[in-house]
């Protein structure tokens, strides 16, 4: 690995300036002029940009959308991909989010591993191969996302008026490499409500904040004359059952809460659902019967706390990569009317058609309609591909442990960007924190990561 002592040379300034990126917080917001996805991803870009200008690179600002370093000459070039903006931090943190405090020789924020870290990391892997003075063939960039965590709408706006490069990565993932990832497709759920109760009512069922994430949150409420019976059965199922559920009488409502805990839509079965936690206690009150009740019901039944999809009719499995995964993101329900937000992941040798066969049969005669439906296909390189190989090897030589690629449930930016897979930054046995509660990056992870990338980016370029 011939610029590790480069890397160890920046390693201070590579820890300062991925604590500086995650200091601002890069949430999709309201577009603003010049800005399509908000303020603070407009800031983060501008942020990478000039770090990577006062290193003396060139840089590019497509339109607040997408940026870019260069560097060296060529037609062809080849790339690495990440994305400075993040996912809403949830609530529980020990420490503040947007602090980039170092506690445990850890970096504690969000978007430490996912991906401000890791792309930081890269960049100081380019450094590294301009300080040295070795020869390259191909140009090289290093394009800094905006929107990945919300649709990724800026990498169309970049392949619109550049071409895509021949041979790329994304540090977004996991090691050694991923050569699959499954298909992924994000939707609403809508109904509205016709019968309605004229005793109980449920004034409200809030929860969730992305369709990409498991809730670590919901709340209820709930207009009744049993105000005590319902506080103190909260108490009984929260014993009988185990979930974090708590009710408290205030004014005329009883306001129920559920506490889960949050993970990545691609894993929820590693997260605690507070949605479903909530539908489930819901179901058990015996209001009375209404389209709100209902729909309670139909959750319960056809959801609950699978992952899978096997009771909504979506369960799917291959050996390339695995079961199908489920996740209920968000729920904003009042008297007249429900919205869901899901996000449902299919294995990669299986289709959309065949998914969606299972959902349409499922609410067939609900009175449920989806709305804003996106949909990713499918990525697969077998691993034989020279991408997939060198990355592999690469790996190989850094850690002294075989590489062996694998597929994951997780979208990235090689969906998107044609000649790219997904390699990094996440050593095995490490805790996956992406869209968690204290998400944090090792800073010797963070250091290899460079080391690494510097290695992977000179391969591919030279």
């Amino acid at each position: 690995m011939q610029f590790n002592e480069y890397i160890d040379d920046y390693k201070e300034d590579l820890i300062e300036s991925t604590k500086g990126l995650v200091r601002i917080k890069s949430i999709e917001e309201e577009e603003k002029d010049g800005m399509p996805f908000g303020e603070g991803p407009a800031l983060a870009l501008q942020y990478a940009l000039n770090t990577a200008d006062s290193m003396g690179f060139k840089t590019v600002n497509m339109d607040n959308y997408v940026g870019f370093v260069e560097y060296g000459q060529g037609e062809e070039y080849i790339a690495v991909l990440g994305h400075v903006d993040v996912v809403p931090e949830g609530s529980g943190w020990k420490y503040n989010p947007y602090g980039a405090e170092i506690h445990d020789d850890k970096i504690y924020g969000r978007g430490t591993i996912d991906d401000k870290g890791p792309i930081m990391a890269a960049l100081y892997g380019l450094k590294a191969i301009k300080d040295s003075g070795i020869k390259i063939s191909k140009k090289i960039r290093i394009i800094f996302g905006t929107n990945e965590e919300s649709g990724c709408g800026e990498i169309q706006y970049y392949l619109d008026k550049e071409k895509a490069p021949v041979a790329a990565f994304t540090p977004d993932a996991d090691y050694p490499v991923i050569n699959g990832e499954k298909g992924i497709t994000f939707f609403q759920l809508h109904k509205d409500f016709e019968v309605k109760s004229n005793k109980e009512k449920i004034i409200y069922i809030k929860g969730g904040s992305k369709a990409n994430m498991v809730p670590d949150y919901c709340e209820m409420a709930i207009k009744t004359d049993r105000e005590d019976i319902i506080v103190e059965y909260a108490n009984t199922f929260k014993e009988m059952i185990g979930f974090d559920i708590e009710a408290e009488i205030k004014g005329d409502l009883v306001i129920v809460v559920s506490k889960g805990k949050s993970a990545h839509g691609s894993t929820p079965e590693v997260g605690v659902n507070a949605i479903m936690q909530l539908l489930a206690f819901a179901g058990e009150l015996e209001l009375d019967k209404c389209d709100a009740t209902r729909f309670i019901e139909f959750m319960n039944i056809h959801i609950g706390l699978e992952t899978d999809g096997e009771s909504f009719g979506v369960y799917m499995k291959d050996e390339v990569s695995g079961e199908l995964s489920f996740n209920v993101g968000l729920i904003d329900m009042n008297e007249e009317t429900v919205k869901l937000e899901l996000n449902l992941r299919y294995p990669v040798t299986h289709t959309f058609e065949e998914m969606m066969e299972g959902i349409d049969k499922t609410l067939d005669g609900t009175g449920m309609r989806i709305q804003n439906m996106i949909h990713q296909e499918p990525l697969y390189f077998p691993e034989d591909h020279p991408l997939v190989e060198t990355l592999s090897k690469i790996y190989s030589e850094a850690t002294g442990v075989e590489a062996k690629p694998f597929s994951i449930g997780g979208g990235t930016y090689a969906k998107e960007m044609p000649n790219t897979v997904a390699f990094g930054p996440l050593f095995p046995g490490r805790e996956e924190l992406a869209h968690q509660v204290d998400e944090y990056i090792f800073i010797d992870d963070l250091v290899l990561n460079a080391k690494i990338y510097a290695e992977a980016i000179y391969r591919l370029a030279k």
